[in-house]
């Protein structure tokens, strides 16, 4: 039998004081355990995130951690209760999601779902070993076990780079690299998830003895348990609610952009977006990359110092910032009489405007002797002195857990926003770093980098961010960063997979990679299309084998959260360098190109599920389909959005390479071949093939065949897919003929969202939703009141609702409620 007891605790004693039920912005339990000499401390943060610390007993209350990823408080939460056994054993903190009881005599931990009382997760050990030499003395280093079911299956710990979804048996060093973003969390199918909160070196193992994070160095054990209703979903919420909301990217983001390591010239850039305007291929990012500030030594100064971008080539004074590899050119390009097109980089930006596009520029963690930053930073003592890229030139990344090292980020970065740069790519975030012995013992602003390394891309990137929030006009922040951290979304920021080799097996790894990594909360995300390094394909893009992974590569890439083209020289990535029209590697790129365009009106609605709703852009099978014991564990199919389900082609079916590396058809007329790819149908739905509009039931596994042209792509019924106008820009035309794909077989809803595309007035309700239900036993599609409202927002506009196959029904819509029979 339970006693429960209403009550708050004091926890300065370390006490239970049985009092009247209030409410309080503190809501802490503290138990000393019999066995041992460790204090457990609950702190429920919301109903359904709660955080667990355990520290030394002989200590009052709980020592002073900096979270780098949790910005959120305590929050009220009405009766709270306590309960205690009659044997006194086990001591039950509880909220409307979840009970946190803690044994007494052990300490441990266990957590119950409050409305069907399940045991979620239980610890079985922890421990803490006190560090009594070196810089991190005083400290301890750490470890918890907890015992989870044996066939449970859990995914997360960031973005690894390898082919396994489930990290049940895994064992993995939380220490991020290049390729490698790994995040201490994982989420359950039994619909929990558990953040370990340290930013140190520290290690993931699941083995027969349990499911156990451990770290180098900490202050004391700190983790948190997030539990709302069963659903993913809600625990995403958790984590944004402790991390911080997603922000809204803007709209030209969501299309297509362009990128290769590296355009050397402005002239050399702007032809490339010369040349996508005059083959009409949809285009809306275009990307410099490194070494527009010139030579290694003055890496990373984040001005155009390069002679060949501020028509200084053949000048004597300005011939030291030549990059090496540009320097065997300048004479002849001096001799030639050549002169530039595009004389400055003021003169390329506008460009780019002009040409209704938008410029992200590539900035680093790291700088160069010769800058005026590195110069002002070793006065402050913030470079870390560490072996980075480019090796050898006396590049040092800079220390970003100084606040003041940070400031002086931005200040040399504002020229570049205030010329009109739209994007940062922020690379090199880990950042990268040879290490040697004794690097871990270098102190940061903050503590040992053992104690802090994985934070270094978080706190970069908010510096970043905040400092840009600042600026007029209020342009949406967007940082695409190599590494990432626990509550990256927060800062306008998305990761993308690093440095991958082009190949087939790479191309596999990065499904799973970027599924674990978006179920740590972070909705964002995406790979260089057809990999980085074409090594293995002699960097030929006339190869077949090359030609048919970069074309199954962009149709993925068309279903990615963001689209983004790029490679690593010498090989070129512009879809014409792979053909020219008519040609099936060259039309099937720009026919994928061109349906990214058609989706924009559901990819932004589905962004703004992801800052309205906490949801998120790609979305593994186990959020929806939790109960789907196959699905649940497949490493290659996933939802983009709530709607289309979409299993990417990762094997070469027409094509085969040679030992020179070199690329054969298998078929005379590749357009004619059709092979057969695996696709598994969730359970518990009816799936339509967004191709053919073939319906099939839910819960088998069919064979697709996959031409050249086909990814395999269904979409659930009750799905309304909004399809949008042919463009070649994002802005190029409203949204003021949409039309809406209804696919029967069940009820369903989607909600059109839309803004003014950039800003930050979403952020004050400056948006609209239009709400759209079909009731499949009726047949009838209900379009309902348009909601809230923005500058410049479509008052006006028509529908055209059609059900797969069949001709569509034209509706006039003013913001009232409008319902269409089918």
């Amino acid at each position: 039998m339970m006693k429960k007891i209403i009550l708050f605790v004091v926890l300065s004693l370390g006490i239970l004081l049985p009092v009247q039920a209030k409410s309080t912005a503190d809501h802490r339990l503290r138990v000393d355990a019999e066995r041992g000499d460790l204090a457990v401390e609950v702190v429920f943060y919301t109903p359904s995130a709660v955080r667990v610390m355990k520290y030394p007993k002989t200590l009052a209350s709980a020592p002073q951690h900096q979270s780098y990823s949790i910005i959120a408080q305590p929050q009220t939460t009405k009766q709270l209760a306590v309960e205690r056994t009659d044997a006194n054993v086990r001591v039950t903190l509880s909220s409307a999601c979840m009970r946190v009881a803690i044994d007494r005599q052990t300490g441990d931990v266990t957590f119950i779902g409050t409305a069907t009382g399940d045991t979620l997760l239980r610890e079985t050990a922890a421990s803490m070993t006190s560090i009594d030499q070196g810089v991190d003395k005083g400290r301890y280093s750490i470890a918890q076990t907890w015992r989870l079911e044996p066939e449970e299956v859990i995914i997360g710990l960031g973005q690894r780079n390898q082919p396994t979804l489930n990290q049940r048996g895994q064992t993995v060093r939380i220490w991020s690299t290049n390729t490698n973003i790994t995040i201490p969390y994982f989420a359950s199918e039994k619909g929990y998830g558990l953040y370990w909160d340290n930013a140190g070196e520290s290690q993931f193992a699941d083995t027969e003895q349990g499911t156990t994070f451990s770290s180098a160095v900490a202050q004391l054990e700190d983790y948190y348990f997030l539990y709302r209703d069963g659903t993913q979903d809600g625990v995403v919420a958790a984590i944004r609610d402790l991390t911080g909301q997603a922000t809204m990217f803007p709209l030209w983001a969501m299309g297509h952009w362009q990128c290769r390591e590296r355009y050397k010239t402005s002239d050399e850039l702007c032809d490339v977006l010369d040349r996508y305007r005059e083959l009409q291929i949809p285009l809306d990012g275009i990307v410099q990359d490194w070494q527009y500030w010139g030579c290694d030594s003055n890496w990373n100064a984040m001005r155009f110092q390069n002679p060949y971008y501020i028509n200084k080539v053949g000048d004597a004074e300005w011939a030291r910032y030549l990059p090496d590899d540009l320097k065997p050119l300048a004479e002849e390009y001096v001799k030639s009489g050549r002169k530039p097109r595009i004389k400055s980089p003021q003169e390329m930006i506008d460009y780019v405007h002009r040409n209704n596009a938008h410029l992200m520029i590539s900035i680093w963690a790291n700088f160069g002797p010769w800058t005026e930053q590195y110069r002002e930073l070793s006065k402050m003592g913030a470079l870390l002195p560490f072996d980075t890229w480019p090796r050898h030139r006396g590049v040092q990344p800079y220390d970003a857990f100084n606040p003041e090292a940070r400031d002086l980020y931005w200040r040399y970065l504002r020229h570049l926003y205030d010329m009109g740069i739209d994007a940062w790519w922020t690379d090199s975030t880990e950042p990268d770093h040879f290490e040697k012995p004794g690097d871990s013992d270098y102190m940061t602003h903050d503590g040992s980098w053992r104690s802090v390394k994985n934070a270094f891309p978080l706190v970069t990137n908010k510096g970043i961010y905040e400092h840009q929030r600042s600026m007029k006009p209020k342009k949406r922040s967007l940082q695409m960063t190599r590494c990432g951290a626990f509550g990256l979304q927060h800062y306008g920021a998305f990761s993308w997979s690093g440095d991958i080799v082009s190949n087939w097996k790479t191309m596999k790894a990065q499904i799973p990679s970027g599924l674990n990594y978006v179920a740590c909360g972070i909705p964002y995300w995406n790979t260089d299309i057809g990999g980085f390094f074409g090594w293995d394909y002699n960097n030929d893009p006339h190869s077949p084998a090359m030609q048919e992974l970069q074309v199954r590569w962009m149709q993925w890439g068309c279903f990615m959260p963001l689209m983004r083209n790029h490679c690593s020289s010498p090989m070129v990535s512009e879809i014409y360098n792979f053909g020219q029209p008519g040609d099936w590697a060259y039309d099937v790129q720009k026919q994928y190109v061109e349906l990214r365009y058609r989706l924009l009106p559901y990819i932004y609605s589905t962004a703004g599920d992801v800052m309205l709703n906490a949801g998120s852009m790609i979305r593994p099978l186990m959020f929806d389909f939790p109960h789907d014991r196959h699905a649940i564990t497949l490493a290659d199919e996933y939802l983009f959005g709530r709607q289309l389900l979409v299993r990417p082609v990762t094997d070469a079916l027409y094509t085969w390479l040679d030992r020179q590396k070199r690329g054969h058809q298998i078929y005379p007329d590749l357009r004619q071949a059709a092979a057969p790819v695996e696709v598994y149908l969730p359970k518990g739905s009816l799936w339509y093939d967004f191709w053919t509009g073939e319906r099939h039931e839910g819960g088998r596994t069919i064979q697709r065949l996959a031409p050249i042209d086909v990814i395999p792509v269904y979409v659930r019924a009750g799905s309304i897919l909004p399809w949008g106008p042919a463009v070649q820009y994002a802005a190029e035309k409203p949204w003021d003929q949409l039309e809406l794909r209804v696919y029967n077989g069940a009820d369903g809803d989607f909600t059109l969202y839309e803004d003014a595309g950039d800003g930050y007035d979403y952020e004050q309700g400056q948006y609209t939703l239009i709400p759209m239900h079909w009731d499949d036993a009726s047949r009838t599609l209900t379009i309902g009141q348009r909601q809230g409202k923005y500058k410049g927002m479509l008052r006006q506009r028509q529908f055209t609702v059609c059900l797969p196959g069949t001709a569509g029904v034209l509706v006039d819509y003013d913001g009232t409620q409008k319902t269409v029979k089918l």
